[in-house]
């Protein structure tokens, strides 16, 4: 038996004024037709009283419950990085964006979380210059990570910061949102510092110069201390690769003990390399039991509010995705379980995650059902099938 999951980042939505939601109104035909053979319906994978992150919903969906597992977002990344941690260090993720304003620090807006989805080696380049500007907190260490996201390490350190996901915060004053608790002034202070430090680069004057939206400052949250996984190959007796374009995901798989798979083109946006993740899935799938493909598209543009990049990013997993591994597997006629869905819902009407329930398809190749004629939150719902978990869902589909 192989098993796949094919995980759609934030692609859950609510209805709009006509009742429709992006996955009713995408055109999504190889996604229906398993749907129509699957077992369909909902699970919560955010449990209560626990912040809607992808990385809690993530490690719900792979079998991990959080309440036992997750020890914060930032570590996880940092392992993705290949950052050693000592059970005393503190890591924080550190967003390059795009602050706007010319006033006091206190007074900016929080333009773009993502400072336009800016390129690796562009951030590569401003991450170096911060170190070398003297401006890193004393005990601290900042790594580069990929596009917009990169990682604060300090060692020996504690908990206790108070601190917002700037994707939270998107159009917003940034003053009623800066970091509060542990550390907070040397937090607060490397954020302004940084402002200073990038608007003087050369990389963003380019930018700016090209139209593109400047990496202008520095935002520190996700704050978090080493994990420790029991591996998947003992909780599950699989053997499992993930595949992702994200550091957290792919932090995930590695704390987990699972092969982290790099594909060539894959970036964590619309414009990834969605057919190599599908190509990368079918050749690992061939050496491993399991497989976690994720795909982060619908959640980037359901944080900028793109209706039309949200619907397209689900056309095209369906399409380059869900169709060839869906066909591929088939023809091989080994026995095969498929497993559909979002880690979270971020409604385009609030750019930011929520912890709703959301819709899945489990499908197994050996066992055809009655399920529902169109993939969509609202006929998912139909079905009555409810798994209080995004672990209970994982057990059921590995058939535990």
């Amino acid at each position: 038996m192989k098993y796949i999951v094919i995980l759609g980042d934030g692609w859950a939505d609510y209805p709009d004024e006509n009742g429709q939601t992006p996955l009713s109104l995408a055109n999504k035909p190889n996604t229906d037709r398993i749907a129509r053979m699957s077992v369909c319906g909902l699970t919560k994978t955010v449990p209560d009283g626990m912040k809607p992150g992808s990385d809690v919903a993530n490690m719900a969906v792979m079998g991990y419950d959080p309440a036992v597992y997750y020890t914060g977002r930032s570590p996880l990344e940092a392992a993705s990085m290949g950052i050693e941690l000592g059970k005393d260090d503190v890591t924080y993720r550190c967003n390059l964006v795009t602050l706007g304003g010319n006033g006091e620090y206190e007074t900016l807006t929080m333009s773009d979380y993502s400072a336009g989805e800016i390129d690796t080696e562009s951030a590569k380049k401003l991450i170096g210059e911060l170190n070398a500007s003297g401006i890193i907190p004393e005990g601290c260490e900042l790594h580069a990570g990929v596009s917009y996201r990169h990682c604060l390490v300090r060692r020996h350190g504690k908990t206790g910061a108070d601190l917002t996901p700037p994707h939270d915060i998107s159009g917003k004053k940034i003053a009623e949102y800066l970091p509060k608790g542990a550390y907070a002034d040397e937090l607060l202070g490397f954020q302004k510092r940084s402002r200073k430090v990038l608007s003087e680069s050369g990389v963003n004057a380019l930018r700016a110069a090209n139209g593109k939206n400047t990496a202008n400052g520095c935002w520190l949250w996700g704050e978090g201390t080493r994990p420790s996984f029991r591996p998947f190959s003992e909780l599950y007796g699989l053997k499992g690769a993930v595949i992702s374009a994200v550091d957290l995901v792919k932090g995930l798989g590695i704390v987990a003990g699972m092969d982290s798979i790099d594909v060539e083109g894959a970036c964590g946006t619309i414009n990834t390399n969605f057919a190599g993740k599908a190509a990368a899935a079918l050749d690992a799938i061939k050496s491993h039991d399991y497989v976690y493909i994720h795909m982060e598209a619908p959640d980037e543009c359901g944080h900028q509010g793109d209706k039309a990049g949200k619907i397209r990013s689900i056309e095209l997993i369906d399409s380059l995705v869900i169709g060839p591994i869906f066909e591929e597997m088939t023809r091989r006629g080994e026995r095969f379980r498929l497993l559909i869905t979002p880690d979270h819902p971020t409604p385009l009407a609030l750019r930011t995650h929520v912890g709703d329930p959301v819709p899945f398809i489990m499908y197994d190749s050996a066992k055809h059902v009655h399920g529902i004629d169109t993939y969509n939150e609202g006929l998912v719902r139909t079905t009555r099938v409810y798994y209080p978990s995004g672990v209970d869902m994982f057990k059921a589909f590995l058939g535990k």
